[in-house]
């Protein structure tokens, strides 16, 4: 049997990250030649992806960050199916170096992400490398964008939660509040940046809602419209964040406070990615 150097495993498993005796075993099936033990790996991996399709890949490790110069944010979240998985370092590494792909790249959709080449290979192709190299099924889940004239990233505790923001004006003076803010959507978990940027069936349907559920409690029909209306502005209030109560002053809406900031402050536009609750 070849003989295979530690030298020899230890450069494929940086080429691949694959565990040493994989990188072991692969060399030895392929008697020492490199590029041909980098196949069986990845075939590995095509097979191991194969076999886990079905799976679900509900753990996973979500990220955000802007470019140098603040005009541009992205947040990506990628799937595994343990937490043992998610909170291995080696992971969380491969997370950020697609993230960072995106963002040296600007790239504005999932589909463009899959496409980039990660160290000679597309990011698609990595993720089906990592589901060998790990055993589990990986997959891209999510991919979200925002630009403005200034954004803001915040990462929750634990990468299971991640949020970007825009504002429509670069001023430094402003960096404490596009922070909060990006921290509120975080936490108050809104839909829309304002009424008019919410579905008009999702406003159908709540207003639909509130008129059967008024109703039920046996009001006058003549009432329901003006019933249903009331609870739907609620509905609007606490989902659309310039219209939140700003969780630093709770007695002033965030798009209030923005107006008394600067009037002609506002924000452009958000992204949150979470992963689904325990």
């Amino acid at each position: 049997m070849i003989k295979i150097t530690a030298a020899e495993v230890n450069n494929l498993r940086k080429h691949t990250g694959a565990g040493m005796m994989d990188c072991k075993n692969a060399l030895v099936e392929c008697e020492g030649n490199f590029d041909n033990a980098v196949d069986f790996l990845r075939k590995k991996g095509q097979k191991v992806a194969s076999k886990r399709a079905d799976r679900d890949a509900t753990e996973g490790v979500v990220i955000a960050k802007t470019n140098a110069d603040q005009s541009y944010a992205a947040v990506v979240m990628v799937n595994c199916e343990t937490d043992f998985v998610a909170k291995n370092q080696d992971f969380i590494n491969y997370v950020d170096s697609i993230l960072d792909l995106a963002i040296a790249n600007q790239v504005k959709t999932i589909d463009e992400l899959k496409e980039l080449d990660l160290n000679g290979r597309t990011v698609n192709e990595t993720i089906i490398d990592q589901t060998g190299v790990i055993g589990e099924k990986i997959e891209l889940g999510q991919f979200e964008v925002t630009e403005a004239a200034k954004v803001y990233a915040y990462n929750h505790q634990g990468n299971r939660l991640a949020t970007v923001l825009g504002l429509n004006k670069a001023d430094e003076a402003m960096d404490q509040l596009g922070r909060e803010l990006a921290m509120q959507v975080a936490a108050m978990s809104p839909i829309a940046v304002d009424q008019d940027d919410i579905d008009p069936e999702i406003l159908a349907k709540e207003k639909q809602i509130g008129m059967d559920q008024a109703r039920e409690e046996g009001k006058p029909e003549a009432m329901l419209e003006k019933i249903a209306m009331g609870k739907m502005n609620k509905f609007v209030k606490e989902n659309t964040l310039l219209n939140q109560d700003f969780v630093r002053d709770t007695k002033k809406s965030v798009k209030q406070y923005l107006l008394e900031t600067d009037k002609d402050l506002t924000v452009t536009g958000f992204a949150r990615v979470m992963l689904a609750s325990k």
